[in-house]
């Protein structure tokens, strides 16, 4: 009986340990700063491939854009300043991987519902038919904060230079498809992009998968932090 305690005391020990460690290292972590290097070469657009921190020591960064949200309001790079960013690419009406992607995001806005740090930015794929109108009721069918999360439309050449060659979410010109933003090109990507205070990528999460939005919501904290 005697040797039996030992054990269990041992044991709770042992277990707090861990549990300690593990804090501990959660709270030591650091996000790294994704540069086109690190990123599957398939899913970078050519003229990136194998481009580290420039000779300044730059680091890859979200370029300027100008597009518009849900509410017809013109929206730019300004949006990002002093905020973190979650970053999609979807299309309305597509049944696939887009109802989940949207759900997902939907319990990471709902977390940060009144962090006004937070922002979501889900750019349309098919600009050609989300026009603000169409996003607005795909906005309001799932009862979003628009300060908070802007569904985004505009040329389509820019949303896919964006995805391309800032985001770096989908194939480059390897793909067969790629047009360049042409009506024969079509992109489709799970993914989910973490952007930092500064523009810069901190962490790809699959749109898919529920489990994957605690590890981003982690990673969020982690800049909140920084």
């Amino acid at each position: 009986m005697k040797r039996v305690f030992i054990v269990f005391i041992i044991f709770i020990f042992g277990s707090v340990a861990i549990i300690y460690l593990n804090l501990d290292w959660q709270k030591q972590r650091k996000l790294p700063v994704f540069q086109p290097k690190d990123i599957n070469p398939e899913l970078v657009d050519s003229i990136l491939h194998g481009r580290g921190r420039g000779i300044n020591g730059g680091d890859h960064h979200i370029s300027n854009f100008k597009l518009t949200n849900q509410l017809n309001q013109t929206v730019s790079k300004t949006v990002m300043e002093n905020k973190i960013i979650v970053a999609n690419f979807f299309f309305v009406s597509c049944p696939s991987i887009c109802p989940k992607m949207t759900q997902n995001l939907f319990t990471v806005h709902q977390q940060y519902i009144k962090d006004s740090s937070i922002l979501i930015l889900s750019h349309t794929v098919w600009p050609e038919v989300d026009n603000p109108e169409v996003l607005l009721k795909y906005a309001e069918k799932y009862n979003v904060d628009h300060s908070k999360w802007f569904f985004l439309t505009g040329s389509k050449n820019e949303l896919y230079r964006l995805a391309r060659q800032d985001y770096l979410v989908v194939p480059d010109v390897n793909d067969p498809n790629f047009r360049h933003g042409s009506d024969a090109d079509f992109i489709h990507t799970e993914n989910i992009v973490l952007i930092d205070r500064k523009q810069r990528i901190r962490g790809f999460y699959d749109g898919t998968e529920f489990l994957e939005m605690n590890r981003l919501i982690e990673d969020i904290e982690i800049l909140k932090k920084s």
